[in-house]
Parts: structure tokens; sequence; C-alpha cells
């Protein structure tokens, strides 16, 4: 497996269409009524933490020399909070061991990313782990206070429905065009004419 296809299993592409189908599946899944408010929360609060701080840099250059930070890894951010609750989601009513392996592969998937993202120096260390910070911080909150749901198994038919869209879209490896998007709304927000880049950050004295 190359560092591209791990850097994909945090790409948008793969984790929105991810996320709504967790959205889907959890009010039938889960006997917590709250439980589908709670990870729209969540996941909302990753995606909505990574775009300010990357809008923050690129419009306005608020960022760190000293630490080389351009805003949160999205990539390590939204992995980080989705992939633990996916994988306690679909190991509801496995063994206590295999749950916690399950949830143990949920944890390690998204450090597998950040390692992607520093190996194809697309960020900085600072941003990789904060990034995981937040997403972890995210998701692991989830599950603390889904501690007391009840969850349902899934049948092999339920689950392969489940993960088709996503096994459909890490077959065709498209990327998402979020950064460029971001990009240019922040330059439009802060009337650039570009926006800043890393280059410009170290630039600074």
């Amino acid at each position: 497996m190359s560092w591209r296809t791990l850097t994909y299993f945090g790409d948008s592409m793969l984790l929105i269409p991810t996320a709504v189908i967790i959205a889907l599946v959890m009010p039938w899944k889960n006997d917590n009524r709250h439980a589908v408010w709670y990870w729209l929360l969540a996941f909302g609060l990753a995606g909505i933490t990574v775009s300010l701080s990357k809008i923050a840099f690129m419009g306005f250059g608020i960022g760190s020399v000293r630490f080389n930070f351009t805003g949160f890894s999205g990539h390590s951010a939204m992995s980080a909070t989705l992939w633990p609750v996916i994988l306690w989601l679909l190991s509801g009513r496995l063994a206590p061991l295999w749950r916690g392996l399950a949830l143990g592969v949920g944890y390690l998937i998204p450090l597998l990313v950040g390692f992607s993202r520093l190996v194809l120096n697309a960020h900085s260390a600072s941003e990789v782990i904060s990034g995981l910070l937040l997403g972890f911080t995210l998701s692991t909150a989830f599950l603390v206070s889904q501690r007391r749901a009840q969850l349902k198994g899934f049948s092999i038919a339920q689950l392969s429905v489940a993960l088709l869209v996503p096994l459909l879209l890490l077959s065709q490896g498209r990327i998402a065009t979020t950064q460029h998007f971001l990009e240019r709304l922040s330059a439009h927000i802060a009337g650039l004419e570009k926006p800043w880049t890393r280059a410009d950050l170290l630039k600074r004295p």
C-alpha cells in the first residue's frame, strides 16, 4: 500500500460521504436517539475548525513561523474524527476482544494518514499533530457520550450496503477539491489577488 493510498483515507472525497452514511445508519443501529446529532456535531466541528484555521492563514496570514503552522491538517483531523466512530459502530455486537481490536484499528488509521501527510510533504509536524489531537478529541468525546448505548449488529448484506460507497470511492481514488475552494474563498474574503502560502509565511523574519 502506497503513501498516497494511505493518505486517501483522510480525503474529504471519501470521508464526507462516509460520514453521511454513518448519520443514516446511526439511528437504525443505536438505541441512543441523540447519537446522530452528536455525530453530526462532532464531524461538523472538525470540518469547521479546520476550514477556519485555513481561511485565517490563507486569507489573513495568521500562522506560526516558529512551528511552521498554516492550519490544522484536514486529512489528519477528519480521519481521526471518523475512523474510530465507524469502527466502533460496525463492531458493536462483536465479542469484547474483537471490538477492542476494531476500535484500535479505528485509532491507528488516522495515525497512518497523518504520517503519510508528512512523508508526502503535504503538512508540517505541528499541523499533523494538532489535526490528530483535534480529531481524536472529538471522536473520543462522541464515544464517551455513547458509552451506555446499545448497538445492533450488521448482517453481511447490511455491511455490504453500508460499505458500498466508501469502497467504490477508494477504488476510484478521486481527490476532493476542498483545498482549492478554500484558497479561492480565503482570497475573496480578504480581498487578495492570491492566498497566502507557506513560502510567504517562511519569508517572515
